[in-house]
């Protein structure tokens, strides 16, 4: 199966007071297969989150590449960036980032939106996404009157109703208890072998771990060791 985001020589530093500079990630590679669940772990620190954002366009390594479906990414212009990032790609965050004032439907709709998809398209494919995530039912609901779980299932809704290739998780069960985060990682699951998305998501919990196809361990910006 050939790789459909692939990460090479990729280091990134930050300039600290002093004068000082903290390297984040140093010599990192990855490759990452169509249609799979894709971990990244390690600890508060080991660089997962800085090593996702640069696999996800929001951010630039200072040394090495990443490359998208063939294409070298880390060359693109920023107006190129943004287009990769609404098209192509989507993001779920930890802290769900659902605006409080809108319906998980609106919530859903509104990234659609931004994704340019027609009006007449969109009322049919947000009920088939929020009924994929199983909430059909909640979608008239404000994210306060659902809980943490469905919080969740309504962002995974908003990150695959464009139909983006590569969906990004960063800490998504974090929040979460373990029943229900099993829950959240079995819909990634699906999603990759039913959707044919691929997943990159970090965490540290080893329960979520075990869905995973490939996990990449970081220790101090290295990766350490590869299973899967």
């Amino acid at each position: 199966m050939a790789a459909i985001l692939t990460a090479r020589n990729i280091s990134k530093c930050f300039a600290a007071p002093g004068a000082s500079v903290v390297r984040a990630l140093s010599g990192v590679n990855a490759d990452i297969q169509e249609g799979r669940v894709v971990c990244f772990r390690g600890r508060s620190g080991s660089g997962k989150t800085t090593l996702i954002n640069i696999l996800g366009a929001l951010d630039t390594p200072t040394e090495g590449t990443v490359t998208f479906g063939g294409e070298d990414i880390t060359a693109f212009s920023e107006a190129k960036r943004d287009r990769l990032r609404r098209y192509e790609m989507a993001f779920v965050f930890q802290s769900v980032a659902l605006i409080g004032s809108m319906t998980a439907f609106e919530n859903v709709e509104l990234a659609m939106r931004l994704a340019g998809v027609p009006a007449a398209q969109r009322a049919k494919r947000v009920s088939e996404c929020l009924a994929r995530v199983g909430l059909e039912r909640r979608s008239g609901h404000r994210p306060a009157e659902l809980s943490g779980g469905e919080q969740q299932r309504v962002a995974i809704a908003r990150a695959i109703c464009h139909k983006p290739k590569v969906i990004f998780a960063d800490e998504p069960t974090a929040e979460l208890d373990t029943v229900t985060g099993l829950a959240v990682m079995k819909l990634f699951r699906d999603l990759a072998e039913e959707g044919g998305h691929t997943i990159v998501m970090t965490t540290h919990d080893e329960a979520m771990m075990e869905s995973a196809d490939v996990t990449y361990t970081l220790e101090d910006g290295e990766i350490t060791s590869t299973g899967g």
